[in-house]
Formats: C-alpha cells, structure tokens, sequence
C-alpha cells in the first residue's frame, strides 16, 4: 500500500517562504505523476502543481513565478517550495501520486497523503 506523508507546513507571515515535502512509502520512480493539491476551508480542492514521469511539471496560474515543485527519486521525496506567500494561499495542502493517467495527459492520482497546514497571515 502506498503511503504518502507530508511534512513542512506551518505559519508564516505574508512574503514569507515554506518548504513542503512528501515522503513516498515506494519508489518515487515508479509514478507517472506527483502533485500537490491545496483545499482551503468552504472551498474546493484544487491543483496546485504537479509532475509527469517525462519532466513536465504544470503550475496553477494563481501559483506560478512564486511556487516551484521537485521531485528527488534517491530520496522518494517530492518538495514544494513556496515563496512569496499570500494570506490566498493558506489552505490544508495535500500531496498526490499516479501510477497511471486516466487519459493521457491527465494524471489519475489514486494516492493522497494526509495533508498539512498552511497559514499565511497579512
């Protein structure tokens, strides 16, 4: 059973930065997809970044230029570095892995960690 576990999260003011990672209980080289998704209270889940087995990685427009996603398969480890933190980005986040696409390009993420906080305050 693939396990996924999120640390990093935490309370920041605006303008500060956090590093979130997830530890993969499996080989990160065997998904074809790792993403992070934010879900913040009374609102829906959304996508934040993620990566595909070929090195594409996609950003959300409201996160680009401030977030940046890796992936370090030695350590089965994905990372969000977030920069330029915005009280719009306090949200419960969450990560995410597949190991196939439901239609190629889609990832379909079957696997969901438990999530951590974020809190950014103005």
């Amino acid at each position: 059973q693939v396990q996924l576990v999120e640390s990093g999260g935490g309370s920041v003011q605006a303008g500060g930065s956090l590093r979130l990672s997830c530890a993969a209980s499996t080989s990160t080289y065997s998904f074809n997809c790792m993403g992070w998704f934010r879900q913040a209270p009374g609102k829906e889940r959304e996508e934040v970044a993620h990566v595909r087995s070929d090195g594409v990685i996609t950003y959300a427009d409201s996160v680009k230029g401030r977030f940046t996603v890796s992936q370090d398969n030695a350590k089965n480890t994905l990372y969000l570095q977030m920069n330029s933190l915005k009280s719009e980005d306090t949200a419960m986040y969450y990560c995410a892995a597949a190991f196939h696409f439901t239609t190629w390009p889609v990832c379909g993420f079957a696997y969901w960690g438990q999530g951590t906080q974020v809190t950014v305050s103005s």
